[in-house]
Order: C-alpha cells, then sequence, then structure tokens
C-alpha cells in the first residue's frame, strides 16, 4: 500500500556566487493519511527549505514529492501552508481574509454556503466573536488562529505548518497547540509542521523527523512517538513515557550541535 503523501529522495541544490550549494539530500520519508509529523533541527538544515517543496512552492533539484500517487510540482489547495508570520491582509476583516481562501476553492458553491463554512471555521478556532475587526485589531495570537481557520478553510489534504507559534509567547503559544491538537483530532488532518521547540514536537506529534545539519542535509532520525490520544500537557509533564521521547530529541540536538556552537 502506497503512502498517503510521500517524499522520495529529495534533494535541492541552489547556484550561488561561491559555486553551488546543496541544502538537502537524498530525503525520504511517507506518511500515512491522519498523521501528525514534526520536523525539527538546528537553524539552517533545510526544514522550511523541505516544506516548501512539499508545498510546491520549490522545486526539488532531484527526487520529488507525491500526494495520493500524483506528483507535487506547483502549489495548489490540497496543500494549506500556515506561516510564521500570519499574512493576513491587513485591509481585510478578519471574516474576509478566511472567505477569501474560500471563494478561490469553492467557487461554484453557492454564496450561503461559503458564508456559512467562513463562520464554521472561524468558530473552529475560536475566532467568530472578531469576524468583523482587522488585523491590527487583534493580537498576534488570534492573527495566527485567523490564518489556521483560513487554511482549514480550504480543506486541505494536507496542513503545512512553518513554525506557526515561534513568535509567539509561551501561555498564548500552548493554548494554540492545544487547539491545533482538538482540531487535528477532530478532523483528521494531515499534518507536517517544522518547530524548533522540542516539547511542542513531543506533545503534537505521531513521529518526530530529525533532521543533521546542513549543507546536504537529510534525515538522521526519526521517532515514533507512541503516547495515547487526547493529550494533555499538564498529565504529560510527569509522565515517564513524555520525558523519555523528550529526552531522546535532546539528545540527538545536542549531538547535533553546528560547528563552531557552544554545547
Amino acid at each position: 500500500m502506497s503512502a498517503y503523501l510521500s517524499v522520495e529522495n529529495v534533494g535541492i541544490t541552489f547556484e550561488t556566487d561561491r559555486g553551488p550549494f546543496t541544502a538537502l539530500r537524498d530525503i525520504r520519508l511517507s506518511v500515512a493519511k491522519g498523521e501528525f509529523i514534526s520536523v525539527i533541527g538546528h537553524s539552517g538544515c533545510g526544514k522550511s527549505t523541505l516544506l516548501n517543496i512539499v508545498a510546491g512552492l520549490s522545486k526539488a533539484t532531484t527526487g520529488g514529492v507525491l500526494l495520493e500517487d500524483r506528483e507535487v510540482n506547483e502549489p495548489g489547495p490540497d496543500r494549506a501552508v500556515v506561516f510564521q508570520n500570519h499574512s493576513l491582509l491587513p485591509w481585510l476583516t478578519v471574516y474576509e481574509n478566511v472567505r477569501l481562501g474560500v471563494d478561490k476553492v469553492m467557487r461554484n458553491r453557492p454564496k450561503a454556503e461559503r458564508h456559512e463554512w467562513t463562520l464554521d471555521n472561524l468558530a473552529l478556532v475560536r475566532m467568530d466573536h472578531a469576524k468583523d475587526k482587522k488585523p491590527h485589531e487583534i493580537s498576534g495570537g488570534m492573527k495566527q488562529r485567523v490564518g489556521i481557520a483560513r487554511a482549514l478553510a480550504m480543506e486541505p489534504k494536507v496542513l503545512l505548518l512553518d513554525e506557526p507559534f515561534g513568535a509567539l509567547d509561551a501561555l498564548t503559544r500552548a493554548h494554540l497547540q492545544d487547539s491545533l491538537m482538538d482540531i487535528q483530532q477532530r478532523l483528521g488532518n494531515t499534518v507536517m509542521m517544522i518547530t524548533h521547540d522540542v516539547d511542542e514536537a513531543v506533545l503534537l506529534s505521531d513521529r518526530i523527523v530529525m533532521m543533521s545539519n546542513g549543507p546536504a542535509a537529510t534525515i538522521a532520525q526519526v521517532l515514533d512517538v507512541k503516547l495515547p490520544r487526547p493529550r494533555h500537557r499538564i498529565v504529560l509533564a510527569d509522565d515517564p513515557d513524555y520525558n523519555h521521547y523528550r529526552a531522546e530529541v535532546l539528545r540527538f540536538l545536542h549531538g547535533n550541535e553546528p560547528a563552531g556552537k557552544a554545547a
């Protein structure tokens, strides 16, 4: 049985003033439908580059990506991306920002249905109360909620998250992580998330993909996180399995410090 999402022997080389630079090499990863994958590694290891290839925003030099056995070679509504920066259009309201994505992918559906679907997705991230506000009138955490609502409203086959909570304070980040877990459990989304946060990776993931350092970074290790769901961070704080997984990721990162960086 083939994988739902398959990254097959992917590598990418960029031309620079100093000659070719190979950022990624021989990336192989199979993702099951409904699985939550986190990709972690030190800065500069090509995590976001890998996500951009899966999104169709960058083209691999070697290998390729298949989604349901179809080659990914350009951006498409079957893969929605949420970036660290919310990327909301400042002149549109919260509702209009989400409706923009809905109208793009559901243009053949009746207007009333698109309206209800927009409100449903804002309610899913608890932002329906702020539907008439502009981005500058809401907090950073609320903006990220809207970005997630816009992505979910497109009904993507794969949700791609590029450090979506990295710029937020710890409390807001925790609330959004809990919301994401709840949404993913209810909708069964297939998720690939880039993160620097070890606790976030263990809490949210079914598997953690650990990248070697660049240049020519590749997948060095994959850790199965066999914690039962639903997961509750307070309960897991003293859970020996949770702390074992956390220690495994920390050991990997500590043992793979980039050259010239203090341990």
